[in-house]
């Protein structure tokens, strides 16, 4: 029996790119990069509805935001760099997971800003 656990967010590209918005394999959880959609005009309003939905992802797989130890984040421009460092900050100050922040060329739709990845380990 498989310990392996798919976790969906309902976007109708899971079943067209074949992937899960999350999959927890025994103690690890990866969450897929995330977006904020529509939600938030800038990077940091993006931020924070991203890690609301990483947060709800985890949840699902049995896992908090606490259990994080790493993030990568994706720009699609680098000036957005502290006003998302500042929301990781706020998200991960104690709990301090490793980091990558990088600019991209762009994200998968117009007005998007800021795409997040994180795994976890229970």
């Amino acid at each position: 029996m498989s310990d392996r656990i798919n976790i969906s967010s309902g976007s109708p590209y899971e079943a067209q790119m074949g992937y899960s918005r999350a999959v927890r394999k025994g103690d690890f959880v990866f969450v897929s990069g995330t977006t904020a959609g529509d939600v938030g005009e800038n990077a940091a309003d993006q931020a924070r509805e991203v890690f609301r939905r990483i947060g709800a992802a985890l949840e699902q797989a049995g896992a908090s935001l606490s259990d994080v130890v790493r993030t990568r984040v994706y720009l699609a421009d680098i000036a957005d760099f502290d006003a998302v460092g500042d929301v990781h900050g706020e998200v991960f100050g104690e709990i301090r997971p490793s980091i990558v922040i990088l600019a991209v060329v762009g994200l998968a739709a117009p007005g998007l800003k800021v795409e997040i990845e994180a795994d976890a380990l229970i």
